[in-house]
């Protein structure tokens, strides 16, 4: 009978749990990427050690534990590289954030300049002569027009 690896099953375990904890955890915007993150760099390891140890020793180890092994190396990966990127996405956004909220990027919101009460301020120099029309009177006009066209027609006959 041929032996397991030593992390034929842990090494299979953390990599997936490291996949579902990180993708569970891009929903909380990647602040748990650093658990998942140990938990596959930790799989790696030990599935790179047992992957050593069967190279050395084939025959005592059974092929179903190498493919598992290998498995779980490449499940730990996948989950390194998808927990790293989202440590960076987070990392990256918290230090847009700071240097944004450093420069003043966000004044305008803290004091509320966007508030919904509609308090308007208006000076009061204000001329409103400045923005009125003369109105032009569309009945006088319309009668000025026929009055001339009755009196052509008229003098025409």
């Amino acid at each position: 009978m041929q032996n397991k690896l030593p992390a034929d099953p842990s090494a299979l375990i953390l990599g997936i749990v490291g996949l579902v904890i990180g993708i569970a955890g891009c929903c909380c915007y990647g602040f748990t990427a650093i658990i998942p993150l140990g938990l596959s760099i930790a799989g790696l390891v030990m599935a790179n050690k047992s992957m050593k140890l069967y190279r050395l020793n084939p025959e005592e180890f059974s092929e179903s534990s190498r493919s598992n092994v290998s498995i779980a190396r490449v499940l730990n990966i996948i989950s390194i590289i998808l927990n790293g990127l989202f440590l960076l996405i987070v990392i990256g956004a918290l230090a847009f954030l700071g240097v944004a909220g450093m420069t003043g990027a966000f004044d305008d919101l803290t004091n509320d300049a966007y508030s919904t009460d509609n308090n308007w301020e208006y000076e009061d120099d204000f001329n409103d002569d400045v923005f009125m029309e003369e109105e032009v009177d569309s009945i006088s006009t319309d009668s000025i027009f026929l009055n001339e066209v009755f009196s052509e027609r008229d003098s025409i006959d």
